[in-house]
């Protein structure tokens, strides 16, 4: 099977699968949800993520590798992250 997830920087096999379990299965799709929508659509499906794999998605987006994302997107990622967080839970 050719994944196409798995082509992009920092998504490998098991980000890949949860990102297909909540209907992401293209990078078109992954731009489509964002990367906050994406991350808060694996971890609401159960899956264990950490703040790691928001930062991958996005960076994977950038094509570059998610250590190099600067510390103000991973901050502004944060920010979004909190502010739909709460949100979600008025």
């Amino acid at each position: 099977m050719n994944d196409e997830l798995q082509h992009l920087k920092n998504l490998g096999k098991t980000s890949s699968q949860w990102l297909h379990a909540v209907g992401i299965h293209s990078p078109s799709d992954l731009r489509r949800m964002g990367s906050v929508g994406a991350y808060q659509a694996v971890r609401k499906r159960g899956f264990r993520a950490t703040k790691v794999l928001l930062y991958a998605i996005e960076a994977a987006l950038m094509d570059i590798h998610w250590i190099d994302l600067p510390i103000d997107r991973k901050a502004d990622l944060n920010h979004q992250l909190n502010r739909t967080s709460r949100q979600t839970k008025l």
